[in-house]
């Protein structure tokens, strides 16, 4: 009953908070106006040669610039040039077109590579627990996709990037120049986006859709980690408000601090920290976020009936299907090929090739690592720990993926294939944090690990202008991007340092207030006799191996 009546209250308050939201008076006329059809996305200011120059020159507004005569002279000479071929200039705008097009085409395919890696989130955890409590895991990663994106619809997206106008305009999908406005804070110290809520009005718009699409999955991923950690305990309805928390709150605030625009970002500009925080596909933004949380969840929860002797010594509880496992871990390495090559946001970004490789290297380097690490330690090989290292060292990788060399990448991979297992040893024997799927050690620790590998070995060779640092030059050399600790910023390093820490402290922080008061109102574990019999039929009335009886 007291859980039916805390339902409905939150259902009561989100349907208010919505049609707040709808109720804001309308701006009589948007400018710029959103291009919902694609027809105006794209043109002459979207064409660029492989350096990146831009094919329209900019007029110069700041009449102390040194260059300020020369720039106006190339400025009114393209101006002249445009005015006598016409025709040159409506082809430079199909050829704008095409590349915002081509870069919309490789987005999406991206997109759907992250979005098909639910099934090996959903194949992975099901096989590292206990057959009474699989279609229980299964439905957990069912409703973490249903419930998680309506959140972000209703006013995830807009927190997240309702500014992205304003300081972090994807430009290789043509901007969104309709985002433009933070609902907290301005300028370079924006807390949260205001703008696209609904993903209408301003955020009805191609170019907005194509952000959408890309970045709800990565969302949905950080949704998808709480699921290992908090299995087999927790009820149904539990995990729901935990995943509406994650969509519409948790993931969207600090997504908005380093990816729309928001202070984390911009603090190379406001505290000269190197090029702000950098973190290319989401090491933190997406898998420390979601295994911090985790760990909150798993902290409130407390270990499973079992888990802990009389003695206090952990006991093993046998994943069911390894080979679940095995495929559920090759498939996610199959998305990862869209998650961080993918964040380019376009093909005609050439680093792709790049990114691949070091994602593929720093992938098997931490899963040798870990095999090896529990060769030594347990006398066997243990095929979960070696998947486990597989998906440390992807996690590792995904920011400093686009900035470090190949040997760089193998390096990474070792640091996150060690951490792993004692990541996992430390939660389950020192903190006795129970996490069945290792979800907090391979996403929390190794998440933080990779934001704090860009500080230490990004080699400035891509990133120019990144977070709109170093546009021209950087640490004195022309086209300098994004440098670690090895190559000559410490800056930056104490920038990935501090805000990989930072992340991390939020996301637990914030996750554990907000839910030891939701579990002291209404307790979101399951009770004794449900867990000693395994979730699928109290929860769902449907078990998953019906023909066996349940262990």
């Amino acid at each position: 009953m007291a859980r039916g009546k805390a339902l409905q209250v939150f259902l009561f308050v989100s349907i208010i908070f919505a049609l707040m939201l709808m109720m804001r008076p309308a701006v009589a006329e948007e400018t710029p106006k959103p291009d919902p059809a694609g027809i105006a996305t794209g043109d002459k200011t979207n064409v660029i040669d492989a350096a990146g120059n831009s094919f329209v020159v900019a007029e110069p507004t700041d009449p102390k610039d040194p260059d300020y005569a020369t720039k106006k002279k190339d400025y009114e000479e393209y101006q002249a040039q445009a005015a006598k071929e016409p025709l040159a200039v409506k082809l430079a705008d199909t050829v704008g077109h095409v590349r915002i097009g081509s870069n919309f085409s490789w987005t999406l395919l991206t997109g759907y590579l992250v979005l098909f890696m639910q099934a090996g989130f959903a194949l992975l955890t099901c096989g590292l627990v206990r057959k009474k409590n699989a279609a229980h895991l299964m439905m957990l990663n069912f409703a973490a996709y249903v419930f998680a994106f309506l959140a972000y619809y209703v006013c995830g997206y807009a927190f997240q990037f309702g500014a992205a106008a304003v300081n972090a305009a994807p430009t290789n999908l043509a901007g969104t120049p309709t985002l433009n406005e933070f609902l907290l804070g301005s300028g370079m110290w924006g807390f949260l986006g205001g703008k696209g809520f609904f993903m209408s009005g301003p955020a009805y718009d191609a170019g907005s859709n194509c952000l959408a699409l890309f970045q709800v999955v990565f969302m949905e991923t950080a949704g998808y980690i709480i699921v290992g950690a908090i299995c087999e305990r927790i009820t149904f309805w539990g995990f729901v408000l935990c995943e509406l928390f994650v969509g519409a709150i948790l993931y969207p605030m600090s997504g908005c601090w380093v990816w729309g625009g928001g202070w984390l970002s911009q603090l190379g500009t406001t505290l000269g920290l190197g090029h702000g925080y950098v973190d290319f596909a989401g090491s933190t933004v997406v898998h420390a976020v979601g295994g911090f949380c985790a760990m909150a969840l798993a902290a409130i929860l407390g270990p499973r009936l079992g888990k802990y002797g009389p003695d206090g010594k952990p006991r093993p509880f046998p994943a069911h299907n390894i080979v679940f496992v095995v495929t559920g871990t090759f498939i996610l390495l199959f998305g990862w090929m869209g998650f961080n090559p993918g964040s380019t946001l376009g093909s005609s970004d050439l680093r792709i090739a790049v990114v691949a490789i070091n994602t593929n290297l720093a992938a098997v380097s931490a899963s040798a690592t870990a095999l090896l690490f529990w060769y030594f330690r347990f006398g066997k090989p243990d095929i979960t720990m070696a998947c486990n290292g597989m998906l440390a060292g992807l996690v590792a990788i995904t920011a400093p993926c686009a900035f470090v060399s190949p040997n760089s990448a193998i390096i990474i991979g070792i640091l996150a294939g060690i951490l792993v297992c004692v990541g996992v040893l430390f939660n389950e024997r020192t903190l006795k944090v129970d996490d069945p799927c290792g979800a907090i050690s391979v996403h929390g620790y190794c998440g933080w690990l990779g934001a704090v590998c860009v500080g230490i070995f990004a080699d400035g060779t891509y990133g120019a202008g990144w977070n709109g640092v170093g546009a021209t030059t950087y640490l004195g050399t022309a086209g300098q991007g994004v440098t670690g600790l090895l190559h000559g910023d410490v800056s930056q390093f104490f920038m990935q340092l501090g805000g990989a820490t930072f992340i991390a402290l939020y996301a637990f922080t914030f996750t554990f207030i907000v839910f030891k008061i939701v579990n002291r109102i209404v307790p979101m574990r399951v009770s004794e006799d449900v867990e000693r019999e395994g979730l699928d039929v109290p929860e769902f009335g449907l078990a998953a191996y019906p023909e066996e009886s349940l262990i």
